[in-house]
């Protein structure tokens, strides 16, 4: 065989034209599986450089240049299987991290499910999902971004008394993946985000609080300003806050923690907690989980989304498609492996669900706010208090107490508490204000009933 062709460390990066040497690398670590005795192998190849560069309190407190490369391959011996990875992509580095992944596979213990994907499932013709914006951004440039960024947030209200800075970051890369069922494709892409953090003090009281945001091509980021506001206000809104007393209340999720609770659902219906019996949602397919107004997609497709993908990490074709349809779980989040050991197929979420969104109502926050009456609205969750086997969700949050359908002060130390069954169940209405930054499409919830814990 040829032997495997070495990238050029220093080379400048050009994700579109770095395409045909990631794919040579990945042909060469499989070339090398197969002469090493693997019968099937799989491998990813990445490079991807970016600048992150934070100013604060006026001044630029650090810069970063990043300029990564990176491999993995996975060998299959029959049903045994070895993974290794190095960030060297000299021809020896993929001939010992090859013969390292045999080594491994050699000394494991069969498993029939173990490997490549059904190769009939494969994304042997895909579409261009628009996903490669590069920034030519000159740390200047970046600077004075991030300036204009944190002094809008320092200067919309004296009681912000302090700056954990404004960051900007900038990422564009490639990467290419290809297994021995012939598969083999990639393509470029860019990531950029703004983000500022500040401290308001008023008396005892201090509250920190942020903004960002985040999209595939720059010139669609909100203006610095914008984010600087925000997050200024968040966080001076938060000032003398109040505990209360514990108590059965109806409560909104704003919009952007409300994404913390669709994560909650499809990691509940991911393959490999369901194989395990680690799912309060185990043999729920079919089954009623929301109201029969609820409907919840997963868009892989969308043009310049922040998670869209043309395949999987397994090279599966992604698809459009309603995780919950009037109400009813219609499908489980699988690989390969977890579909197997289920005795089902791939729904092609290696990797991850990409793009989920739910239907949004007609009302916007301060409508929601109005629906609701009395109740809390919560703006911050805390811990991790979910127990994914029964569903019982417990987290400390904070946001604001609201009577009469308007916000009446903040509160703070107190915990929200429920199941997962019920919640999904006792969810009312989805807002309008879905246009939160990030990969999960979603308005504010409200939900009938929870038990919140204080004083």
């Amino acid at each position: 065989m040829n032997s495997p062709r070495e990238l050029t460390p220093d080379a400048p990066l050009d994700a579109r034209t770095q395409l045909p040497q990631l794919e040579q690398a990945v042909a060469d670590l499989l070339a090398e599986a197969k002469r090493q005795g693997a019968s099937a192998a799989e491998a990813g190849v990445s490079s991807d450089s970016g600048l992150s560069l934070t100013v604060r309190l006026g001044e630029v407190e650090t810069i970063e240049h990043t300029n990564d490369r990176g491999l993995g391959v996975t060998v299959y011996f029959g049903h045994r299987k070895g993974a290794a990875s190095t960030s060297d992509l000299s021809p020896q580095a993929i001939r010992e991290t090859v013969t390292a992944a045999c080594r491994i596979a050699r000394y494991t213990s069969e498993d029939p499910c173990h490997g490549l994907a059904d190769p009939a499932l494969l994304a042997r013709d895909y579409p261009d999902l628009d996903l490669y914006h590069p920034w030519s951004l000159a740390p200047e440039e970046a600077a004075e971004i991030a300036r204009r960024c944190e002094d809008a947030a320092r200067q919309t209200d004296p009681r912000i008394s302090n700056s954990e800075g404004a960051t900007l970051n900038s990422q564009s890369g490639s990467f290419i993946y290809g297994n021995s069922h012939g598969f083999v494709g990639g393509y470029p892409f860019s990531r950029h985000s703004l983000s500022c953090s500040v401290i308001a003090q008023e008396g005892d009281s201090m509250q920190r609080d942020y903004w960002y945001d985040s999209s595939r091509l720059h010139q669609t980021l909100a203006a610095p300003e914008t984010i600087g506001r925000i997050a200024a206000e968040r966080a001076v809104a938060r000032l003398n806050g109040r505990r209360l007393g514990t108590r059965q209340t109806p409560v909104v999720f704003r919009a952007d923690i409300a994404p913390g609770l669709l994560r909650s659902l499809t990691g509940a219906i991911r393959g490999h907690a369901l194989y395990r019996k680690a799912s309060f949602l185990l043999d729920q397919l079919g089954e009623q989980l929301f109201p029969d107004w609820v409907q919840i997609h997963e868009r892989p497709h969308l043009p310049r989304g922040l998670a869209s993908a043309p395949f999987d990490n397994e090279g599966v074709a992604t698809r459009d498609r309603d995780i919950i349809r009037d109400g009813v779980l219609q499908g489980y989040v699988l690989d390969s492996y977890s579909a197997c050991r289920l005795g089902m197929q791939t729904t092609g979420n290696a990797g991850g669900v990409r793009n989920l969104a739910i239907d949004s109502g007609e009302h916007d926050l301060a409508g929601l706010l109005q629906e609701m009456g009395s109740g809390l609205l919560v703006t911050e969750m805390m811990g991790h208090g979910l127990n994914m086997v029964t569903g019982d969700y417990s987290r400390g949050a904070s946001g604001f107490w609201v009577e009469n359908g308007e916000i009446a002060y903040p509160v703070e130390e107190i915990t929200v508490a429920g199941n997962l069954r019920d919640m999904f169940r006792g969810l009312v209405a989805v807002g309008s204000d879905n246009d939160i930054p990030g990969s999960v499409r979603t308005g504010s919830w409200l939900i009938d009933g929870m038990t919140v814990a204080g004083e």
